[in-house]
């Protein structure tokens, strides 16, 4: 490609100056314009990661999508393994809650669970503020106490039976919240370890020269900071508690304590497993778990994160 370039204050017969300009330097710049910008990830990697995460999303909607089918099957298309029922069997959620007191095994639940939230934070709020901020214990009284928990609960099981007995907790709804409570206080001070140390301690001499006391530092100043990760405790021993087996198997025989768990083991029929009402169980079990993780999401990770920056 050729520029000519003509002098207009030279005569007709001035000589003609001609500039060349590269092909190659135009086609370079072509190229370089038509790659993507630099930090953006390509179209294969974007794809690579949906795939990745859609993958995941259909691994853990797996099991309750397969709950959800089994609930609306009937007892033929259950036994011959079918994958889509034949027709839609509603008659499993009647009778679910008709012949088995779901209501009352959820409503255990909830409470059995309510009060070991409680009882935790009860104990391991002012247990960390202790190791933490006071620096009691030494440097091996978390894991000390961590280690408790390390231990699986079947080899306490006869200790536990006779000591709740002894008390006179057997068979109660706030026993079992106390005990489970109990149980779980290692996690939940584990778990707030992070959210207390994450404070730096001039707060605490501020409050000292203001004229707050340890209980007063605690109540007035430490609390309020911590109280993301109070709540992301909080929500994770409820759903350790309301998701229980063992502890609520050993120490509930009646309905009026059994919880959802143990409930749905005893929905067994004369002679056979009533396998489709046992999941319309499992499904409405389910719900104040998805509801308390939805509308809770955002302290859940929010405190979870604050917690692991220090």
């Amino acid at each position: 490609m050729s520029l000519i370039v003509r002098d207009t204050e030279a005569s007709t017969d001035s000589a003609t100056r001609t500039l060349t300009v590269p092909r190659r330097r135009r086609a370079a710049k072509v190229r370089a314009s038509s790659t993507s910008r630099p930090g953006r990830p390509s179209g294969t990697i974007t794809a690579v990661k949906w795939l990745v995460i859609s993958a995941a999303i259909v691994l853990s909607l797996l099991p309750i999508l397969y709950m959800i089918g089994m609930s609306f099957k009937s007892p033929d298309d259950i036994l011959s393994t079918r994958i889509l029922p034949s027709r839609l069997a509603f008659e499993n959620w009647a009778s679910a809650f008709q012949n088995f007191p779901i209501l009352t095994y959820l409503r255990n639940s909830v409470g059995s669970a309510l009060i070991a939230v409680l009882v935790a934070l009860l104990v391991a709020v002012p247990a960390n503020y202790a190791i933490a901020r006071l620096r009691a214990g030494g440097k091996q009284a978390l894991g000390t106490l961590v280690s408790a928990y390390i231990a699986p609960p079947v080899v306490a099981i006869v200790p536990l039976f006779v000591l709740v007995r002894t008390v006179g907790l057997m068979d109660s709804v706030i026993g079992l919240g106390i005990v489970e409570g109990l149980l779980l206080t290692p996690v939940a001070v584990w778990l707030l370890d992070g959210f207390f140390r994450a404070i730096p301690f001039e707060i605490d001499e501020a409050a000292q020269i203001d004229g707050c006391g340890p209980f007063r530092t605690l109540w007035s100043v430490i609390l309020p900071l911590t109280a993301p990760g109070i709540v992301a405790v909080s929500i994770i021993v409820f759903i350790l508690v309301y998701n229980d087996f063992l502890i609520p198997l050993l120490l509930t025989q009646s309905v009026d304590s059994q919880t959802l768990p143990v409930g749905i083991s005893l929905m067994q029929g004369g002679r056979e497993v009533v396998f489709g009402q046992m999941a319309a169980a499992s499904l409405a079990g389910l719900i104040p778990i998805y509801l308390l993780a939805m509308f809770l999401q955002k302290w859940l990770v929010g405190g979870l994160t604050q917690g692991s920056v220090k």
